[in-house]
């Protein structure tokens, strides 16, 4: 029983992967009301695999990978989304968007590159930047444009993305669910 338990947050992870060709559908087909709460699900339920997870100590490599995996599916599928609905926020503000787009694909590609699989640090800054972006991306398409909130969310997200092109330059292996720069430091620091 307890393993069955122990799947609980790589099922959520599973059904957000499963929910993206679904949530694209939705982007693409003119579906908005349908595309906005299977998008707010997709966001929640991010948050949920990960508390239960780390709540319950069911970490693992796997589930670090699904989660990653599902978080860029549904964050490529939100962005497609954006652009079909919310076109003059885009033109509006094209600089910038390439900017956090870049910094995603840079990423990616930097962790292909370095450790043969996508990063998976899951630091705290990212989760801060992620719960920032669902939050702005969620109000974007249910209130409307907020500049301040805009300007919060690419701060933190730049923050966030700073963070990691400093871990993959100074973590020589791959490695998931790091706390952060401060922690691979720190631990540097007690190892010497």
């Amino acid at each position: 029983m307890a393993s069955v338990w122990s799947q609980v947050p790589n099922v959520i992870s599973g059904c957000r992967l499963a929910a993206t060709p679904v949530l694209l559908w939705f982007a693409l087909g003119g579906h908005l009301d349908a595309f906005t709460w299977l998008l707010l699900a997709c966001l929640v339920s991010d948050i949920a695999d990960g508390l239960i997870a780390r709540a319950f100590r069911l970490e693992s490599t796997f589930g670090s990978f699904l989660d990653s995996t599902a978080d860029n599916l549904v964050t490529l599928t939100g962005v497609v989304g954006v652009v079909v609905y919310q076109w003059d926020f885009v033109a509006g503000h094209l600089p910038a968007l390439f900017l956090l787009v870049g910094c995603n694909l840079g990423e990616s590609a930097a962790g292909l590159l370095k450790y043969g699989r996508l990063t998976s640090f899951h630091c705290y800054s990212m989760r801060a930047a992620a719960y920032a972006q669902g939050i702005f991306v969620m109000g974007l398409f249910l209130w409307g444009y907020t500049a301040w909130l805009f300007h919060v969310m690419f701060t933190l997200t730049c923050a966030a993305y700073l963070e990691n092109f400093v871990l993959l330059a100074i973590l020589p292996q791959w490695s998931h669910d790091v706390r952060g720069l401060y922690w691979v430091l720190k631990a540097r620091r007690g190892l010497a």
